[in-house]
């Protein structure tokens, strides 16, 4: 809309995205899920007319609400079909033109005729339908006795008389018709079969292009006479046949001259399967050529002067400057294509310090022109505390971006391909030798589907946000350790090597090889640089990793084992392999006088649970959960053990660092712990040298791990989650939370606790006993598992200091359940993924705050709250002109399109602040709809 600067993008699962400003954000979604074909803004009134491949009419309009604006449908239209065989596909709509007056629509159909449509009512408007029968009586006999004029494939309004209009049909025949006389002013014949139509310079001229891959300027005859051929007629990229010219703009400037944009028009035979938008301008010729297909494409204005030409492809947007020499692109606010290469890992990091924050910025920064789309006033209040979203890429890369709000902002790019020697370097050359050649090429856009080596690819990150070190695992064994500069280096890596099998004897690795490192010093720009490469033998995928940077400590597993490395001293420091039945028997079992095997332990629980005290304290909890929560505890299914034979049981599923009670509970020190596929957990006890006081480095002494603790669960279901609670039940803090007093510390004079959590059920043990407190096994169905477990705070709505510590948990049927930490009560359930979107449950990810992302396309997340307090939504408003109020009435059989309405929070309760769907209850969950990037299957 050029009067109020939005844009809309429609998709084809049927959604309506309308965006303006940074911030400013609709979304729409229609009944159907039909594909959309077009959208029209009525100019200036906040009102949006879309056609579906079922041949609908849908009107959108903007209306405010608590001066916040949101988008609903008001009204829809079938176009009735004429009686007989083919009768409804002739009347498939195939193109519409909102007439100048505003409240007017042309309709072109697949039958050649054009109906007349009121806007305001959608209502056909009776005795106006023009036939092609009409058309043909202006023609010469000769051109009317060959084949039908076909669809109507363009219609476009006259520039300076809003009573006529200029139809294209598909034979390539084009006539002004002036709907006001009810005749046809000009004629002209073409015989190429017609793709597009735009006006020319003041409406003196036609441009049509056509399937052939020619363009043709028609002068407008002031006469009458019909003309029977173009004044020019051009194949930009002939002489050979070349593919159609599917749209072509005309764009007047200022200055003098034009732009011609078209898209398509290639040469057949050598460039038939290149998407390309050619831009001329006098004798500049630029190609651009882009990685998907192209849906559609536009110019924004600034004073009639062509500003900007932005483009929508099938799996990214990409906008260029064109007052810039060059025509650069503009990166996006918004919309940027998170998939540009497929996204293999994601993590989220809460309350990131300012300092680091404004440190990521400088080193992505990127000097660029202004964002031409600038409608609308973003009224969300400015993000109390600033959340990072990472992502990890199949080619080596990881992107940083700003989840403080509605909309992902790209921040910085990481790349580690510099640091190995990949498969297809060479392929660089010869990729730049041909950009020289004609057409003169030009690579735009961001989305590249392949990789130049799948063991590139990223399957774990972490990052520590007070001391900016972070860790990259990716598919071939590489653990690459890595620290934020502000200033570009040249600097070699160090690399070391982990053998996870110890040279075990009759193993044969069958996978692929490992990376090559480069040697000698490497340059590194300004941002996160590695200092350290470990590489794990054999290189299979890394399947876990955690970084404690407190004690400059990385552990890492794959599935065939884990290992713990000092890279402040860049030595290994302890490996196990969690199949080997010899691993407490061998060099480690000088620890089995800590403790005996919990297998003992599980049995002695069992049987003490079998007299009736269980019942009692059953009965007692329902109690404390008051009469108004008084119901039958679920029936738990039964839960059948795994074998231990599997071949994946020995995958490391999790990693965790704590300073907790592993040897008596006397003494608290580091620990490490680890979980497996096949249901154990190994808890290593840790000598770490103290740091010296006022110093961040501990001394230069070895690092020792000793095997403390073996525990297996009986049913060996996958460990996904492992994380110790304080004496008062919370959660430890991260690395230097506590020591720099950016959080309250432990409580280290109560028992502390392990809650594992495994696929199947929960389970909380005393340290450093390891006696089973409290377990809760998952009864939601049969069939059900735990995929993805977080611990999130959930604060109060009504009480500004009160706030609760929950698990939060996905499992594979998409559900959320929230549980209370450390009793394990159920607080709610919900449906949140579906249970078919397997690739959305597994890139779920929660926050440290109640909320979580999830992938419902491989180029969009969702973000989701099950948090009363901490809502991400987009609260903006528009500037309409549209005089509303007194058009509203005349609006009939309207219905609102389903939204969220904020119900009274009750007191201190987790699941406070009830929402509702309309018409459906649904709980404090609340899916909030706040899309990043269009789906890969945009229209």
């Amino acid at each position: 809309d050029p009067e109020l600067r939005i844009m809309a993008i429609g998709t084809r699962s049927g959604a309506v995205k309308i965006y303006g400003a940074p911030g400013v954000e609709f979304t729409g979604l229609h009944r159907d899920a039909a594909t959309v074909t077009q959208m029209h803004f009525l100019p200036g009134q906040g009102r949006l007319l879309t056609l579906l491949d079922d041949s609908s009419l849908h009107l959108w309009e903007i209306v405010h609400h608590n001066g916040c604006a949101h988008l609903e449908e008001a009204l829809s239209f079938q176009l009735p079909s004429r009686p007989g065989f083919d009768g409804a596909s002739l009347t498939r709509i195939t193109v519409v033109l909102l007439m100048a007056a505003g409240n007017t629509a042309a309709l072109g159909t697949e039958g050649g005729s054009i109906y007349f449509l009121d806007v305001t009512t959608l209502a056909l408007l009776e005795r106006q339908t023009l036939s092609p029968d009409e058309v043909l009586r202006s023609v010469p006999d000769d051109y009317r006795c060959g084949k039908a004029l076909g669809p109507v494939e363009s219609l476009q309004g006259h520039l300076r008389d809003p009573t006529k209009i200029l139809i294209g049909f598909s034979r390539g025949l084009l006539v002004i018709w002036n709907q006001a006389a009810q005749c046809v002013d000009h004629v002209f014949l073409g015989n190429q079969q017609l793709e597009s139509l735009c006006w020319g310079r003041n409406s003196g001229t036609i441009i049509s292009s056509h399937s052939d891959g020619s363009y043709a300027i028609w002068p407008v005859d002031t006469g009458g006479s019909p003309t029977l051929q173009p004044s020019v007629a051009t194949i930009p990229y002939g002489p050979f046949p070349c593919k159609a010219i599917n749209k072509i703009l005309w764009r007047n400037c200022e200055s003098g001259g034009h732009f011609i944009i078209f898209s398509g028009g290639m040469p057949r035979a050598s460039y038939g399967d290149r998407h390309c938008v050619s831009v001329l301008r006098a004798e500049t010729l630029v190609t651009l050529d882009f990685t998907s297909r192209i849906i559609d494409f536009f110019t924004v204005h600034k004073f009639d002067d062509p500003q900007a030409l932005a483009v929508l492809l099938e799996e990214e947007l990409v906008v260029l400057d064109l007052q810039t020499p060059g025509w650069p692109s503009v990166p996006a606010p918004y919309l940027a294509p998170l998939h540009s290469s497929a996204i293999t890992c994601s993590a989220h990091v809460a309350n990131v310090p300012a300092k680091l924050w404004a440190r990521i910025v400088s080193a992505g920064e990127q000097q660029s022109p202004h964002w031409p789309i600038t409608g609308g006033r973003n009224l969300a209040q400015e993000p109390s505390q600033r959340g990072l979203l990472l992502t990890g890429h199949e080619d080596g890369t990881v992107r940083f971006w700003d989840a403080s709000g509605v909309a992902l902002r790209p921040l910085y790019k990481l790349s580690t391909a510099g640091l190995f020697q990949t498969d297809c370097e060479h392929t660089d050359s010869l990729g730049q030798a041909a950009e020289d050649d004609w057409p003169p090429f030009r690579k735009v856009g961001c989305f590249d589907p392949y990789s130049d080596d799948p063991r590139l690819g990223v399957q774990k990150v972490a990052l520590c946000k007070y001391t900016a070190q972070m860790v990259v695992a990716g598919t071939a064994g590489q653990v690459l350790v890595l620290e934020l500069s502000d200033v570009p280096t040249e600097q070699a890596v160090s690399v070391a090597s982990i053998d996870l099998l110890q040279d075990r004897e009759g193993f044969t690795w069958k996978g692929h090889e490992r990376l090559n490192p480069r040697t000698g010093p490497l340059p590194w720009p300004a941002g996160f640089q590695p200092r350290v490469l470990v590489q794990c033998l054999p290189p299979a995928a890394v399947t876990a990793v955690t970084l404690h940077a407190e004690w400059s400590l990385v552990a890492f597993g794959t599935s065939h084992g884990f290992g713990l490395f000092d890279y402040q001293r860049k030595s290994p420091v302890c490996t196990l392999h969690p199949n080997d039945s010899l691993a407490m028997e061998g060099p480690l079992s000088r620890v089995k006088s800590l403790k005996k095997s919990l297998r003992q332990s599980f049995r002695r629980i069992r049987k003490s649970r079998v007299s009736g005290k269980k019942r009692v304290w059953s009965g007692l909890e329902m109690w404390r959960m008051g009469d108004d929560q008084c119901q039958m505890t679920p029936v738990q299914r039964r839960i059948e053990p795994r074998s231990a034979d599997d071949s994946l049981s020995g995958v490391v599923r999790c990693l965790y660092f704590a300073d907790t009670f592993l040897r008596d509970a006397a003494h608290h020190g580091p620990t490490m712990w680890a979980g497996t596929n096949s249901g154990s957990v190994f808890a290593y006890a840790l000598e770490v040298p103290a740091a010296v006081a006022g110093g961040e480095k501990r001394p230069e002494r070895a690092v020792e791990a000793v095997l403390g603790k073996e525990v297996q669960l009986m049913h060996r279901a996958p460990v996904v989650a492992i994380a110790v609670l304080d004496g008062r039940g919370r959660p430890l803090p991260e690395p230097y939370e506590a020591s720099r007093d950016l959080a309250q510390a432990p409580d280290m004079q109560g028992g502390h606790a392990v809650l594992i959590a495994s696929e199947e059920q929960f389970k909380v043990f005393t340290l450093p006993k390891v006696s089973a407190k409290t377990k809760f096994k998952l009864t939601a169905h049969e069939g059900c598992r735990v995929r993805k477990v977080a611990l999130a705070t959930f604060a109060s709505v009504a009480c500004e200091d009160y706030a609760e510590t929950c698990l939060a948990c996905l499992t594979n049927l998409g559900d959320v359940h929230v549980f209370s930490v450390p009793g394990l009560r159920p607080q709610v359930q919900y449906s949140c993924i579906r249970k078919e979107d397997i690739s959305g449950i597994a890139s779920c990810v929660f926050t440290r705050h109640g909320q979580g992302f999830y992938l419902i396309s491989p180029s969009e997340f969702e973000r989701f709250s099950l948090s009363a307090r901490n809502i991400t939504e987009p609260l903006c408003s528009l500037d309409i002109s549209w005089p509303r109020d007194a058009t509203r009435a005349r609006y009939v059989g309207r219905q609102p399109l389903a939204g969220w309405v904020k119900m009274r929070p009750r007191s201190h309760a987790t699941g406070s602040g009830l929402r509702r769907k309309l018409g459906e209850w649904t709980g404090p969950y609340r899916k909030s709809r706040v899309c990043f990037m269009y789906s890969a299957s945009s229209s």
